[in-house]
């Protein structure tokens, strides 16, 4: 009996052993498998005190260029709400001044992200025949590159299309910044873990709007459901011919762009 008592424990422990190596390799070899599963299940802890369900929303934001008067508000706003450093390469949204110069040329410019808005350009020599603001953000793709190259699936999609970054998995590899083709992301100096905007999530699910949202006092952005035929986003592309950045890219934006000129990029 004692001698089978130890056959028997050896075999347990062989095939605890076996086990345990199984699956290390299937974590290392497969890690979104693992990291997806763990993800939504915190996402459901975040939310489970609310009647928030997921799978009945589908979320996007549209902006009227027309209306941007580049006050920098929501740069300051996202800066406040998300605990983005002070410094003035970080951020998660920023606004751009493209101006259209007499020969042709245009030019682009966001100083410090016009967290503190935009002074009138002197320059004498340059006849601007037109300028306006186009406010920048991550762009919420359906189809996201960023979720593609991340090795470890920090970065991943919720189930109402929204593109978060888990900062307990995210190693800093950097491979998700190169890879977004809108320049939405950068990595935090402090946790050094990738970071860029998420439609200030923890607002969206106890029913807030996103910071940059709520302080616009040309409300310029519009923050809304694309399920719903009756939400003020869905109104709003329904008024306007609308464009996206970049779409022969395919990345399927979620950010809506009304009365954007040609120039934008």
């Amino acid at each position: 009996m004692k001698e089978l008592a130890n056959k028997t424990g050896n075999n347990m422990e062989r095939r605890s052993f076996v086990s345990s190596i199984l699956i290390s390799l299937t974590a290392l070899f497969f890690p979104k498998v693992f990291g997806a599963r763990n993800k939504m299940d915190k996402l459901k802890d975040w939310i489970f005190w609310t009647d928030y369900d997921a799978k009945q929303h589908l979320w996007g934001m549209g902006i009227d260029i027309n209306k941007c008067i580049g006050c920098g508000r929501c740069v300051n706003a996202c800066k406040e709400e998300n605990d983005v450093p002070r410094e003035p390469f970080f951020f998660r949204t920023w606004v751009e001044r493209y101006s259209i110069l007499k020969d042709g040329e245009t030019e682009v410019d966001s100083p410090k992200g016009a967290i503190d808005g935009f002074k009138p350009s002197v320059d004498e020599n340059k006849s601007v025949i037109r300028s306006f603001f186009v406010p920048k953000l991550c762009n919420q793709c359906d189809n996201p590159p960023c979720v593609q190259v991340c090795p470890v699936g920090a970065t991943f999609k919720t189930e109402d299309g929204v593109v978060l970054v888990d900062s307990d998995y995210c190693i800093g590899c950097r491979y998700c910044i190169q890879g977004c083709p809108y320049g939405a992301r950068f990595l935090h100096p402090e946790t050094r873990t990738a970071e860029k905007c998420t439609f200030c999530y923890h607002r969206v699910v106890i029913g807030l709007k996103p910071a940059c949202v709520e302080v616009c006092p040309t409300q310029a952005r519009i923050f809304g459901e694309l399920k719903i035929k009756a939400s003020p986003l869905a109104r709003f592309m329904r008024k306007h011919a609308i464009n996206v950045l970049k779409p022969a890219l395919n990345t399927e934006p979620k950010v809506f762009y009304a009365n954007m000129d040609k120039e934008v990029r």
